[in-house]
Parts: structure tokens; C-alpha cells; sequence
């Protein structure tokens, strides 16, 4: 059974604007789960965090819980975590090694695979009753790039890596600042909930026009510890700074604060000083001269947003995971990363590092998005602006692959994305 919108988009959204609507209304986010989450291709995990054979992994497709999984040949695949049966969840751990899922409510038995291979007393089923009529659930498509693992339940959906299409560029030179490019993601994470609709969270992930103002307790707090540093050139007439944003189409969009850096150990010498990382930093330039910068950059963001519609953000040296829990509800949760090929000291640093941003900045958006749906509450207040930079000549430039460039503070991103999001949602 399908059930069909009665909205219409496109009259929702327009080329500077969006209606209020789309961030506060259930049957629009009933659709969203269904057409932008069951169509496009949607980040499920990464091959780390699901390492060896019979390894997994449990989450979420839009509201849809999965359970990643790796066979015992290793290779990937991503079940619906319910039972045939009865409908509960037949795995309830976050992760772990497991050949087969015992579903706790009666026992019916799966592979790894989807395959059902045992339930209890069969016999009282009848002869003409058939386990392979009832396997688990699966996502049909999955693929992984370089390590990243997406699924989409679209038969028609391009291969993943034409769908990424010019993100693979900033997404392989954050990979590749690794040596080897080995980058593994903790199990491990901060999780946060706010009020608010999930495209909130996108919204900002493109957004250099907020963090002079929304992150000036961060800044301040800084301040005491000496210069502020890292995020200060926001606030430094950005439009006509170098850095930029970018939509890369297919909902994809990306900050590159790499021009506001110069050479190796800029990234290190511009981070917020952080209590206890002396030892650290003394230790890699004692032990390691001839690769001292590197380490120090590698320790501190790779100083780029990239931003891949849906759910995935790639925030300095982190991943974030947008996950929709209801219409004006969302969790974000954020995963460090640590990377091969390097002494220890660098990952402890790395990880001590990697607790600045979600501890003092995240707390910051999160306020803005809780208050942000508070005001769309309003009904005669009915749109949304995005059109900072719209129609300004000069301003944008759009190269030969159609990726539409302009200043860091542009909403251009937010443009770009709703394109797409309005393709998906009226097909």
C-alpha cells in the first residue's frame, strides 16, 4: 500500500525562500521519511565500526531501524531489525559479533544474511508454510566509498559513487590527510536530541554566516586562554575573505576554511589552546622532528564542512550523523575519529582535540535550532528566508560539473539542497 502526499511542493518551495511548513508539519515529515530517506542513497555506518566477518552494527534509515552487518565471507549487508513474525526487533545491542539474530519475543532465528533459519515448533505452521517467504527484511543497494557505507531502497538510483559525484574530491582529501588513508570511527559517541526538525541541523551544516555570533561564548572562552583563534576569520568580513561555500549538487554542500591557513602547521598553530596538550605536542616535536607539523595538523580539523544530503556531515575531524526521531525532534550524534600510520601520541591528541567542538560549540546550534522551531510555531509568519547573496551579479560562479560557488556567508547552500529535496519529494 502507498500513501500519497496532498501537499504540493513546489509551491512550498521557492527559489528564496521556504514555507514554515516543512519544519513543523507530521504528513510533510512522513513523506520526507519516506521519499527523500527511501530514495536517495542514505549513510548507514562506516566499515570500521562493522571491522571482521560476522561483525555488526545496529541504527537507522530515516526511522526505519537496521542492522548493519558483515557475513562470514565479510561481505556488507543491511537488514530491516524487525522480526517477520511479530515485528520486534530481533537484535537490541549497538554493536557487536553475531552469525545469527534470535528474535527475544519467540525465538524465530536469522542469519546475518536476512536468511530465516529456524522457529520454534514449526510444525504448527502447516505444510504449506515457507521460511523463505518470510527472511528478514533488506535494503537492496548497498555500497560503500572508501570505507563510508550507504544503502538506498531505490532500484533506480545512480551508483553511489555517481550520486557523490564532486564531493569524492573534498571527502578524498580528508580521508587522505591519513597516512595510507586508514581513518577508523569509535563506536563510541556524543549523542545529543534538541527540539527541533531535522533539516535545522543541514541548514547550519553549510551556514558561514552563524559562527561569529552564535559561537562568541566559545570565542570568549578562548580569549581567556590567549587568541582565539580557530573560527575568528568568520567574523572577518567574510564576504570578501577567501573562503567559501560550495553546493555540489544532489543535495551535497561544503565550507572549505582551508584558504584562511597557510602551510604545514597552520592548522595546529591557529587551534584554541585546550588544558594538558603540552605534554603531547613537546613529546611529538621531541620524537618526531622531520614530522612534527604533520602530526600537530593531523592532532586538529581538517578545516572543511562537508556536508552529504542527507545525513552525513564531516566536521573537521569528526563525523556527524543526523538522525530524524519526529517532525520537531532530532538526535546528532558525533563519532571521533583516529587514524593509522601514526604514533600513539597522535591519536591521544587527536582525541583530546576532537572534545572541544561538540562539548562548547554544538550546545551553541542546538540552542538556535530549539529556538528556531519555537518561532516556526508562529502561523502567520509563514516563510523562511535563504536568499542572502540570491541574485546579487557577480557574486556566485558555476563551473562545467555545475557546482555553484560563492562567499562563506551566502545561503546558497540552503538553495541548492531544497532543489533536491524538491525533486525527491515530488517524483
Amino acid at each position: 500500500m502507498t500513501v500519497s502526499s496532498t501537499h504540493s511542493y513546489d509551491e512550498l518551495v521557492q527559489h528564496d525562500r521556504v514555507h514554515r511548513t516543512l519544519y513543523t508539519d507530521p504528513s510533510i515529515f512522513d513523506d520526507e521519511m519516506r521519499r527523500v530517506f527511501g530514495r536517495t542513497w542514505v549513510y548507514l555506518a562506516h566499515e570500521s565500526q562493522v571491522p571482521t566477518p560476522n561483525s555488526y552494527r545496529t541504527g537507522y534509515l530515516g526511522l526505519r531501524p537496521i542492522i548493519v552487518t558483515r557475513d562470514r565471507a565479510g561481505e556488507l549487508h543491511a537488514l530491516f531489525n524487525r522480526c517477520t513474525h511479530r515485528a520486534a526487533t530481533v537484535c537490541r545491542d549497538e554493536s557487536g559479533t553475531a552469525k545469527n539474530f534470535q528474535c527475544p519475543y519467540h525465538g524465530w532465528t536469522f542469519k546475518n544474511t536476512g536468511q530465516l533459519v529456524g522457529v520454534p515448533w514449526p510444525d504448527a505452521y502447516g505444510p504449506d508454510f515457507e521460511r523463505t517467504d518470510l527472511n528478514l527484511g533488506v535494503v537492496p543497494r548497498v555500497e560503500s566509498y572508501r570505507g563510508f557505507v550507504f544503502g538506498t531502497l531505490n532500484a533506480d538510483a545512480p551508483p553511489l559513487a555517481e550520486h557523490l559525484g564532486p564531493v569524492r574530491e573534498p571527502l578524498d582529501y580528508w580521508i587522505d590527510r591519513a597516512p595510507g588513508g586508514e581513518v577508523f570511527l569509535r563506536n563510541s559517541a556524543h549523542r545529543m536530541v534538541y527540539r527541533g526538525n531535522w533539516k535545522l541541523a543541514y541548514d547550519n551544516a553549510g551556514d558561514g554566516y552563524h559562527p561569529a555570533f552564535s559561537h562568541r561564548s566559545l570565542l570568549q572562552m578562548a580569549e581567556r586562554l590567549g587568541e582565539s583563534k580557530d573560527m575568528t576569520y568568520f567574523g572577518r568580513t567574510p564576504d570578501r575573505g577567501p573562503m567559501y561555500v560550495q553546493y555540489l549538487g544532489n543535495g551535497h554542500t561544503f565550507i572549505d576554511q582551508r584558504p584562511s591557513y597557510d602551510g604545514p602547521g597552520a592548522f595546529w598553530a591557529n587551534q584554541r589552546p585546550q588544558p594538558g596538550r603540552e605534554v603531547f605536542e613537546e613529546l611529538i616535536r621531541s620524537e618526531y622532528p622531520d614530522d612534527a607539523l604533520r602530526y600537530l595538523d593531523l592532532t586538529v580539523g581538517a578545516q572543511i564542512n562537508l556536508n552529504i544530503f542527507p545525513n552525513l556531515l564531516i566536521i573537521g575531524n569528526q563525523v556527524q550523523v543526523i538522525e530524524p526521531l519526529a517532525v520537531d525532534r532530532t538526535q546528532l550524534t558525533w563519532y571521533a575519529t583516529t587514524v593509522g600510520g601514526v604514533p600513539d601520541e597522535v591519536n591521544v591528541l587527536r582525541m583530546r582535540t576532537q572534545e572541544d567542538f561538540p562539548a562548547f560549540g554544538e550546545p551553541d546550534d542546538q540552542a538556535n535550532f530549539e529556538e528556531a522551531q519555537r518561532g516556526l510555531s508562529i502561523p502567520e509568519v509563514e516563510w523562511v528566508q535563504m536568499n542572502r547573496g540570491f541574485g546579487v551579479e557577480g557574486r556566485q560562479k558555476v563551473d562545467a560539473d555545475g557546482v555553484v560557488t560563492g562567499p562563506v556567508t551566502d545561503e546558497l547552500h540552503m538553495r541548492g539542497y531544497y532543489q533536491e529535496w524538491l525533486r525527491l519529494m515530488s517524483r
